[in-house]
């Protein structure tokens, strides 16, 4: 089985075999209501911070298409949004890490992917679901942000978010952090208001050696076979946009 990756027409990542039973979806599909923060925190990579405190979280453990979990590479994902942006933070234990060297955070580095990642895709057109962004960032801080269009099978490297993000590594408590700030802008023309509602999923990508061996993970799993686990937004959860 496949798990298949694109920037415009190319085909970029290898394929993943099933060794298990692949997943189900079932209703209700994953949901987080993100609290508002009146005044823009700084962004940091603490997560005992003042700026996460009001922050509510999601957590990243299952495979995106097998029935498997994986409890010690649980990662939690936190967020809050202000009038103008997103913030998010991920919070990720490892065994040992995957990662594309020397890290150039400069600009956008295409096949992040195939290294240790964390991604998040938000779209806010509830007819058009093939229509998203895609966020990536790396331990070492380097990034790529991508605006999707399934039904032309576009993935735009060139388009820009405006969005800023870090990453840090915790060598002696083996966690790694990712944190961003995303324009509301970037992901909606409409205003975002307590109620408004995206949709989206979240993602990490872990471990050493070729796709086989490494650990594709959702939090909402898509449970596909024979297509990209995470460009499945028929399988998106829900962003719930709260006071």
């Amino acid at each position: 089985m496949k798990a298949i990756r694109y920037v415009s027409l190319i085909l970029l990542t290898p394929i993943v075999a099933f060794a298990v039973e692949v997943c189900q979806v079932t209703s209700p599909m994953a949901t987080i209501s993100i609290p508002h923060v009146a005044k823009a925190p700084e962004l940091n990579t603490d997560p005992h911070s003042k700026t996460w405190s009001r922050a509510s979280s999601a957590w990243i453990e299952k495979d995106c298409s097998q029935q498997l979990d994986y409890p010690k590479l649980k990662t939690e994902v936190r967020a809050f949004w202000t009038d103008s942006d997103l913030y998010l933070l991920f919070i990720s234990p490892y065994d040992q890490l995957n990662l594309w060297l020397p890290a150039d955070n400069s600009k956008d580095r295409l096949k992040l992917w195939d290294r240790d990642v964390v991604e998040f895709f938000l779209g806010d057109d509830w007819t058009d679901i093939n229509h998203y962004r895609e966020f990536e960032i790396a331990p070492t801080g380097d990034w790529v942000d991508l605006a999707i269009d399934l039904n032309k099978q576009k993935y735009e490297a060139n388009w820009n978010s405006g969005w800023q993000r870090l990453g840090r590594i915790d060598e002696t408590n083996h966690v790694w952090y990712a944190v961003a700030r995303v324009p509301l802008k970037s992901v909606s023309e409409q205003p975002v208001k307590p109620g408004t509602k995206w949709r989206g999923n979240l993602y990490r990508i872990d471990g050493l050696g070729e796709d086989p061996q490494r650990h594709f993970m959702c939090w909402q799993p898509t449970c596909v076979v024979k297509r990209d686990a995470n460009h499945v937004p028929e399988h998106f959860g829900t962003l719930i946009f709260t006071k």
